[in-house]
């Protein structure tokens, strides 16, 4: 059977089964595509799981395996709630696509057909993405937005690097940008003294250090070294030994870190510099 005729199938049948008409059928803001390894696929749907409401969307979840055999497995879900103010439920379609073997490395031809015409579409790549390989590179070509979380990845800082090539392709976002804005906040709550700065002292994940690192040295125009020790989150930052106030609340949930990237749909030319003067 054709794959979005199955598809477009089996979500007239859950629309139907929700009853009597009641479900709004156009509340889509968005095709949210989901690359997500058999290691990640848990935490990809924890972080589906707390993203519905704020951004009702298509999703498109990926499983790649290509150690099995050739195909595609297809699972189709109504994700429905109510909103505030709003008399009909709201519901967020999920298309679980697990691709065996070759499957997995042609993405793009299985993905495009299912894309809400007219609407953003946005990748969420879990863990570190296989810079020039076929799946990586269809994706980046089919999607508007490429959105990472490099404290997933192994072989920083060299690893910005490949992601830098893929600027003038593909807006990106990066969820470990995004966990220090008000680390960031507080330190430029320094100027005009931090323009000084020679040293950067940071607790937490090695991506979020490095670039809280590069983005003082692009916008300071001037060498800024880091020391870095490892942590689950950001607890402490110290400029010059000094330490620096923390931000009030506490730490946003990944579904809410990505739920913020997802409201953002131009390219990011401060989040670029800083990838580019990490190192």
């Amino acid at each position: 059977m054709d794959l979005v005729a199955d598809v477009e199938r089996q979500l007239a049948e859950l629309r139907h089964a929700q009853g009597n008409g009641a479900v709004e059928l156009r509340t889509s803001v968005m095709t949210h595509v989901a690359w997500a390894p058999p290691q990640w696929a848990s935490a990809a749907r924890r972080t589906l799981a707390g993203l519905e409401e704020m951004h009702p969307s298509r999703t498109i979840l990926l499983f790649p395996e290509p150690k099995r055999a050739d195909g595609i497995d297809v699972n189709v879900s109504l994700r429905c709630f109510v909103l505030p103010g709003v008399s009909r439920e709201v519901c967020s379609e999920v298309i679980e696509l697990r691709l065996g073997g070759r499957r997995a490395k042609v993405p793009a031809s299985i993905v495009q057909p299912l894309l809400i015409s007219d609407l953003p579409t946005f990748c969420r790549w879990r863990g570190l993405p296989p810079w020039g390989k076929p799946e990586l590179e269809q994706l980046v070509d089919v999607c508007d937005r490429l959105v990472v979380d490099s404290s997933e990845w192994r072989g920083l800082p060299r690893a910005y690097e490949q992601l830098a090539a893929l600027f003038d392709r593909i807006a990106v976002s990066d969820i470990a940008w995004g966990r220090a804005l008000g680390w960031r906040a507080r330190l430029a709550e320094l100027w005009p003294e931090i323009s000084a700065i020679d040293s950067l002292a940071v607790t937490g994940p090695k991506a979020d250090a490095l670039l809280l690192a590069g983005w003082l040295r692009s916008r300071l125009l001037r060498g800024v070294r880091l020391t870095h020790r490892p942590g689950e989150q950001i607890e402490r930052v110290a400029v010059d030994g000094e330490p620096v106030r923390p931000p009030r609340g506490g730490a946003p949930s990944a579904s809410e870190l990505l739920s913020a990237e997802l409201d953002t749909f131009g390219r990011d030319p401060i989040y670029e510099a800083a990838v580019s003067a990490a190192r």
